[in-house]
């Protein structure tokens, strides 16, 4: 037993030895290379990948500020008012019947050039009888109206003073809904004021009626006092002059509107160039496209303007438009809405030329239209659609100045035997020579002003009426 257990002792150490001896002198050393590997973290593709645009967190709206805060300034208009006193009519007869008394409005302007040139509302400078504009370093100068737009309702001043911090312009086309901007004002000459919003819609009209609106919508604070206000990107380049707010209480509470500043653009342009606004037509009658509309047309399309009417020697007549073309796009702009074509249409001038887009039996077209001045207009406060006459027409009158009614849906003036073809000369002694004098007039009176037309009738005779 003693020698099985010494034979397994000596064979285990014997092949010890051995392995040691081979492992020693005989088999090569193994070579472990470490190898540091970056793994890659998965990937979800993403439409956004290369979107630049900035979140809330990391916009940062201080630089806009800066260069908008010493650019807007505060409008203070005062007018004399004068109003009937029953007490003075009554104790010293009807010649001291009217008191006169001064009454203050207020509101925001844009500096846009550095010799003194600011924009503001026609609403905020209307009736003035003296302008004052204080800077934002608290600086007063007297302001004269170099013109003014109450269809638009925009109005340019003047201040005499140099080197002044100015507002560029920006491309309110170029706007997008969603972007964030900021309104600017000096609603109390406290100094400037900003707050923040977004643009919440485009193309809007305020009256429902498709005649004269085409603002930018926000949801940044405004309150009375900013009106005339900067509209400006995050660029602080100016977008839109703010002009309204939709509000049961007077105050701000949630959507506010400005003009946009290609309109303000042309207009002031205009203003300067001209002395009044050169209002160019495309020659088409018609009105969006809505569900409702498109069903009573037969039509699929929800979307764009329906022309209903072709105006004769118009540019869209001869550029090729028919009834029942549907416009989509003027340049680069999409037409959507009423709004959308006539804000468009009142950056452009007479003698212009755009490209029309147009679907006509379910096939896109395209064509160039030259735009016409505007020479027809329907009054609605009158109930009258008027025309203009050009000089060979007031020559056979034997009249210098006057529009021609072409249409009457007022039924009181059909009582009182106005007819389609009578002459409007002058509206509260001031002559009229286009629709646009019309508009005017009727566009700056007083809400309770009586007017005062002069009309001449087929026969050649003066006729006067009043409209309260």
């Amino acid at each position: 037993m003693k020698k099985l257990i010494s034979i397994v002792l000596f064979s285990a150490l014997g092949g010890a030895i051995t392995l040691s001896a081979y492992k020693l002198f005989i088999e090569k050393p193994q070579i472990v290379i470490e190898k540091s590997v970056k793994t890659k973290p998965a990937v979800v593709q993403t439409t956004y990948a290369n979107n630049t645009s900035k979140s809330f967190e990391n916009t940062d709206f201080t630089v806009a500020a800066e260069k908008t805060l010493n650019a807007v300034v505060h409008v203070k208009n005062t007018s004399i008012q004068t109003v009937r006193d029953p007490f003075s009519e009554f104790f010293y007869g009807q010649g001291n019947a009217t008191k006169k008394f001064s009454q203050v409005g207020m509101g925001s302007g844009v500096i846009i050039s550095p010799d003194g040139y600011i924009v503001t509302n026609n609403h905020v400078i209307r009736n003035a009888t003296t302008l004052q504009v204080t800077l934002n370093d608290k600086k007063i100068y007297k302001a004269k109206i170099i013109g003014a737009d109450p269809t638009n309702d925009i109005a340019l001043l003047k201040i005499d003073a140099k080197n002044l911090p100015h507002i560029v312009f920006g491309d309110s086309d170029a706007v997008k809904v969603g972007e964030w901007v900021l309104a600017v004002g000096n609603p109390y000459n406290l100094t400037s004021t900003v707050t923040a919003g977004i643009i919440s819609a485009k193309g809007r009209d305020l009256d429902g009626n498709g005649n004269i609106d085409s603002f930018l919508q926000t949801d940044a604070a405004v309150n009375p006092g900013n009106s005339g206000g900067a509209l400006v990107n995050s660029r602080g380049e100016l977008v839109g002059i703010n002009t309204a707010i939709s509000s049961q209480t007077g105050s701000f509470i949630g959507y506010s509107f400005a003009i946009p500043s290609n309109i303000v653009k042309k207009v002031v342009e205009d203003l300067m160039e001209y002395g009044n606004v050169q209002k160019a037509v495309l020659g088409v009658m018609g009105g969006e496209l809505t569900n409702n509309a498109a069903q009573k047309l037969g039509i699929d399309f929800t979307e764009g303007f329906y022309i209903s009417n072709v105006n004769d020697g118009s540019g869209a007549k001869k550029a090729g438009l028919k009834k029942g073309d549907i416009i989509t796009k003027v340049n680069t702009v999409k037409i959507n809405s009423f709004a959308d074509l006539t804000g468009f249409l009142r950056t452009k001038r007479p003698e212009d030329t755009v490209t029309v887009t147009y679907l006509r039996d379910g096939e896109e077209n395209t064509t160039n239209v030259k735009l016409s001045k505007n020479v027809v207009s329907a009054i609605s406060t009158l109930g009258l659609s008027l025309k203009n006459l050009n000089k060979k027409e007031l020559s056979k009158l034997n009249i210098d100045n006057g529009v021609k009614i072409d249409g009457i849906t007022n039924k009181e003036l059909l009582h009182y035997g106005v007819q389609k073809g009578y002459i409007i000369t002058s509206i509260n002694n001031q002559k009229v020579s286009s629709v646009d004098d019309v508009n005017n007039i009727i566009a700056n009176r007083n809400h309770d002003e009586v007017l005062y037309i002069e009309m001449r009738n087929l026969n050649g005779q003066q006729e006067r009426y009043i409209f309260r």
